[in-house]
């Protein structure tokens, strides 16, 4: 019997090592959607963002496929957990908390977080007295959400959306004072809106370190350490060759 068990461990142990060390011919990435302009798709349905292009020049450069496996925030490093796909790539910010449950590749994007309010708001810089009792929004589960919980939630009513295009329904129909986003994500969703009366007070936040993190990075279970070396080794010859700062360009220029 304990033979038989030794063999059996023996067995698991040899798949788990093959399993760590395959080849990938293709990798799945778990995506949150949208999230203008990092990932969101076309009115043809089509996804695109910055992460998309960035992830797939990556596999390009690589030599494999992408796949990408569109995924609610909530659940998304458990859809990594059980193997749902292969990393995650959605504007997912390195922390300390993150770091006890996934592997983390070198950092791609380091964006602020800012104030976003409307245009006539009589709110002129972030602060207890400026928010007592007014309505904030923040998508649920982000580093922004722990930020505003921590700092006003107490003062403050903090709405949680699943998703930034309900948020920014909410700030059009008036139910919000005011909201806290990745800055690219606010600029792209109200300041380069349609109606565009909305408005950045304060300053750009990154700071402190303990909720916003070491920028953006792809997320892996730890044990495919083989298949994010890989990915940083694509990435810096991406910063190298010119590709990054083309695809960087396409979303960014003049959005400071």
């Amino acid at each position: 019997m304990k033979k038989l068990l030794t063999v059996t461990l023996l067995g698991a142990a040899l798949v788990a090592g093959s399993a760590q060390a395959r080849d990938y011919d293709t990798v799945r990435f778990g995506v949150d959607v949208p999230y203008e302009p990092m990932e969101y798709r076309t009115p043809e349905g089509e996804l695109t963002g910055f992460d998309i292009e960035l992830g797939n020049a990556l596999c390009a450069e690589i030599g494999i496929e992408c796949e990408w496996i569109v995924q609610g925030w909530d659940g998304i490093i458990p859809g990594l957990m059980s193997r749902k796909y292969d990393a995650i790539m959605s504007s997912m910010t390195i922390n300390e908390e993150r770091r006890e449950q996934v592997l983390f590749s070198d950092p791609y994007f380091t964006p602020p977080s800012a104030w976003f309010v409307p245009a006539d708001s009589n709110i002129d810089m972030p602060a207890k007295e400026t928010l007592e009792g007014k309505n904030i929004g923040v998508q649920r589960g982000t580093l922004q959400d722990n930020y505003v919980s921590d700092m006003y939630g107490e003062i403050a009513d903090v709405n949680r959306y699943a998703t930034a295009d309900d948020m920014v329904l909410d700030m059009e129909a008036g139910r919000l004072d005011a909201v806290f986003l990745d800055f690219p994500v606010g600029k792209s969703t109200l300041l380069d809106s349609e109606d565009g009366n909305y408005k950045v007070v304060g300053s750009m936040i990154t700071e402190p370190k303990s909720y916003f993190g070491d920028g953006f990075g792809i997320a892996f279970r730890k044990r495919d350490e083989d298949l994010a070396s890989k990915f940083n080794e694509a990435l810096a010859t991406l910063k190298e060759n010119g590709t990054y700062d083309e695809i960087f360009n396409k979303y960014f220029s003049n959005k400071k």
